[in-house]
């Protein structure tokens, strides 16, 4: 295989260049090792940073992240919701901090309202009654699978060559170039080679991974952040403890849920990622102090991703820049081999502009960046994972015939029929893990107990499963969901595991890995 650029890394930052080079003419391959929004992208708690998290330590990113908010709210507006939100102090909370807090938001061009404390009780009404501080600032909700989903589909339009599966598992180097890429199907077991002019590493946290193989050290630091996902939506708007950024002070509207956390923990390596009983415990016990319902709601799922932060291996990961990283490897000796990393998903289409000017300087192309005017298109493909989205579509259908397979998210055999026949390459996968990542099947209360069973049979009975296949695949699809029920098992998500185990352990006599918090 030859192209102009080959792209390693399917999340926000990767799909977000291999679209704006595909914009300006170029042809890109894009490789990712398992599915787009595998890593950080899938794995954070859908934050379009206003920048008011960075305003006292980090100045310059908070300032980046509210211009680059601005642009995704007219350029993706379909992936946003514009929820507002309350920055809110408590008894106990740095009161000096609190009243600083204006001053430093409008240093950094962000507006920000001071309300009183029976205002934001009157907005948000799960607010503690001990509020000492609040301020309106105009936070957002992004849906970062529709993000994801979204540019990659319209850079494949635009002539890019999507690759899942396949990891990076050497080069091919002749004097200070790469000749070659050797990829590895992880589900066949093949091997290829990708020929570029030039190789762009993407890989977010495994970026490090990736450079070592060529003998290039990058310092990626993997911080750890668990979240929780809340069986109803508990507030209005994004809601912000106003503090130093901590733990357990974040939460945010995600459709007809909420996302809680978050946690600081530094790995030893980004594979080591999973969420823990006493990582959840913790992050619930920080949050109460701001909205006491947090300890009584119901939570159907944990689940935690790796920042890719990049400075030394010591010290306080929050006090790490979250600004992006780009490096340019001529210094270590190779003219065509470049790495973005760091950032966030906020900055991910600036980050993809800086990474592709460098690469277009490299190639020769003169073609200017569009993605900050050009509209992200809406693809049919990509609106099955809005939450609302299949309920209405369902409804507005209306036919007896075409059956619910989700009965929490309202997810119809139409659906499943529809990305079966548009994912390319759901042949190389689960096919029910492809569901799971371009829809809401799964996502709901029950994790996946009723719904995988349904989808299964379904797959069997149009011919899209054959064979023995069915039974792995319904296992890879439940111990995904399995590993995020973990940690949350009490009160109604207790009584769910038992019927779920019951049932599938029951009647498949599938035997899920309860021995480890990270199966």
């Amino acid at each position: 295989m030859k192209t102009q650029v080959l792209i390693i890394g399917g999340g926000a930052t990767g799909v977000g260049l291999a679209r704006d080079l595909a914009l300006r003419g170029v042809r890109c391959i894009l490789a990712e090792k398992a599915d787009v929004s595998a890593g950080a992208s899938g794995a954070n708690h859908g934050y379009l940073h206003s920048g008011a998290r960075y305003v006292a330590k980090d100045p310059a990113t908070a300032a980046e992240c509210w211009e680059e908010s601005r642009v995704l709210k007219k350029v993706a507006p379909h992936c946003i919701e514009e929820t507002g939100g309350l920055w809110v102090a408590v008894a106990g909370d740095d009161e000096k901090y609190a009243a600083d807090f204006p001053q430093l938001c409008r240093r950094s061009g962000i507006p920000v309202a001071e309300i009183t404390p029976q205002e934001a009780r009157r907005r948000e009404p799960n607010l503690s009654d001990k509020i000492i501080a609040a301020y309106a600032v105009p936070e957002a909700a992004v849906d970062p699978f529709r993000l994801v989903c979204e540019n990659i589909q319209h850079a494949v339009q635009l002539g890019t060559t999507l690759l899942r599966w396949r990891k990076v598992i050497g080069f091919k180097k002749k004097k200070n170039r790469i000749t070659a890429v050797r990829l590895l199907n992880t589900r066949s077991g093949k091997q290829t080679e990708v020929q570029a002019q030039l190789v762009v590493n993407a890989a977010g946290a495994w970026a490090g991974e990736v450079a070592a193989l060529l003998g290039i050290k990058i310092n990626v630091v993997f911080s750890k952040g668990t979240l929780v996902v809340t069986h109803d939506r508990i507030s209005r708007g994004v809601v912000m403890r106003l503090r130093p950024p901590s733990d357990g002070d974040a939460l945010i509207p995600g459709g007809t849920v909420s996302i809680f956390g978050t946690s600081s923990v530094r790995l030893d390596s980004p594979d080591e990622c999973y969420p823990t009983a006493p990582e959840v415990d913790h992050i619930i016990a920080q949050g109460a102090a701001l909205l006491p319902i947090l300890e009584t709601t119901r939570y159907i799922r944990a689940y935690a991703g790796v920042r890719p932060l990049v400075g030394l291996p010591g010290g306080d990961d929050r006090k790490l820049s979250r600004d992006m990283v780009l490096i340019d490897h001529s210094a270590d000796g190779l003219e065509n081999f470049i790495s973005i990393t760091g950032g966030k998903l906020t900055t991910y289409r600036l980050m993809a502009e800086k990474t592709a000017d460098l690469v277009c300087r490299r190639l020769g192309n003169a073609a200017p960046c569009v993605t900050r005017t050009e509209p992200l298109p809406s693809n049919p493909i990509c609106r099955w994972i809005e939450t609302a989205f299949a309920p209405k579509q369902w409804l507005r259908q209306n036919s007896p015939k075409d059956l619910i397979m989700c009965e929490c998210e309202l997810v119809p055999q139409s659906t499943v029929d529809d990305l079966i026949g548009s994912v390319a390459d759901a042949a190389d996968g689960s096919r029910l893990m492809t569901l799971l990542h371009h829809s809401r099947l799964g996502r709901g209360a029950c994790q996946g107990t009723f719904c995988g069973i349904r989808a299964l049979a379904h797959l069997y009975n149009t011919g899209n499963m054959a064979a023995d296949h069915g039974l792995p695949d319904l296992k890879d699809f439940l111990q995904h969901r399995w590993k995020g029920q973990r940690p949350i098992l009490w009160g109604a998500q207790l009584q769910q595991g038992e019927l779920e185990e019951a049932l599938h352990c029951g009647l498949f006599g599938l035997e899920l890995h309860h021995g480890s918090a990270k199966d």
